[in-house]
């Protein structure tokens, strides 16, 4: 008897829940997908997670993953195809903690700066132009990617963030002169996996048939 899927809350922009997608796709994980609105959060999901962000995986045993990091190492421990999980664990962490720390709060700043009037958007996107021009160095050090000359986790969990930012003001954005950050980031937007997990599909209703996906495709 085949085991259950795993039921995944997930919210199609949010970058947390794209590289978590990113790394089940990768992993060739079945889930039964449910999308969220994060305005009208559903109450099972809610009652899995109560900080009520996304993503939130629930094991068929009912265990919950509510990290996205802990969801893309689970996923990858599971079967890991492109040797994701082979970078350097030091550099690894200390990306991830750059990107979910500092980068990910000017970011917001940069974004959202009406609500953030202590500072201007240029102020914020400075703060954050240090942090991606390290990125730029260490990606042409490395060979075109943050920890080595592949794809390992950091590229994986740190794309969908510079994502973001490069679609604040795409102008300025393509004027950067950041060749390797450029080539990198598109590399990673034009991926077939990307396009796949990026699919739209209707806000998850209590009831309704589930939707499974694998690689990004309804089954």
């Amino acid at each position: 008897m085949a085991e259950t899927p795993p039921v995944l809350y997930s919210f199609r922009r949010c970058p947390y829940a794209i590289r978590a997608r990113m790394a089940l796709a990768a992993a060739g994980v079945t889930v039964e997908l449910r999308e969220v609105l994060l305005k009208d959060k559903p109450a099972a999901m809610l009652e899995a997670s109560p900080k009520g962000t996304v993503p939130v995986l629930v094991l068929p045993d009912g265990a919950v993953i509510a990290e996205s990091v802990t969801v893309m190492r689970w996923a990858l421990g599971r079967n890991d195809p492109e040797q994701w999980l082979a970078g350097p664990a030091s550099d690894t962490r200390e990306l991830i903690a750059q990107n979910d720390g500092p980068f990910k709060q000017w970011l917001d700043r940069y974004k959202y700066h009406v609500r953030h009037p202590e500072g201007s958007q240029t102020d914020y996107r400075r703060q954050a132009e240090t942090i991606l021009a390290a990125w730029e160095s260490r990606l042409i050090g490395q060979g075109g990617f943050l920890t080595g000359a592949s794809a390992r986790l950091a590229d994986v969990a740190l794309f969908p963030f510079v994502r973001q930012f490069a679609g604040v003001e795409p102008s300025w954005w393509a004027q950067r002169p950041w060749p390797a950050l450029h080539a990198w980031l598109q590399g990673w937007t034009e991926h077939s996996r990307f396009a796949a997990v990026m699919r739209k599909c209707p806000p998850w209703q209590p009831g309704q048939p589930p939707l499974y996906w694998e690689l990004g495709e309804a089954v």
